[in-house]
């Protein structure tokens, strides 16, 4: 097994709970720890036979920028689910998305979660 890890992929989206957060939007992180097995693809050195982060950054960013999550914690469930569905050799996605202007009656750098798929 080896992993891929993707760290702080930005991306604009209007995920939350109230109204103000659809309307105005604001910029979401993921990161993806992605555990693979390797099968021939690194002895081969074949792209075809791994994870290609390129697509992988493109599975994310159509399910962050796509339809509205109440959660985030249901944003990180549906990108690991579609990664592992996109690539069957991921064993395990561990996906963090942290949403930095959290709306809290106080001061925070940010609201992370993370999950983990399959659980």
């Amino acid at each position: 097994m080896y992993q891929i890890r993707m760290k702080n992929c930005a991306f604009f989206a209007r995920h939350g709970v109230f109204d103000e957060e659809e309307m105005l939007g604001q910029r979401f992180y993921v990161d993806a720890a992605l555990t693979v097995d390797p099968g021939r693809a690194l002895e081969d050195d074949s792209i075809e036979n791994t994870v290609d982060y390129g697509v992988a950054f493109q599975v994310i960013e159509k399910i962050i920028t796509g339809q509205r999550r109440f959660l985030i914690e249901a944003l990180a469930l549906e990108v690991g689910k579609a990664l592992t569905a996109r690539y069957p050799q991921i064993a395990r996605a561990e996906v963090t998305v942290r949403k930095p202007n959290a709306p809290v009656p106080g001061v925070l750098d940010y609201v992370e979660v993370t999950v983990a798929f399959p659980q």
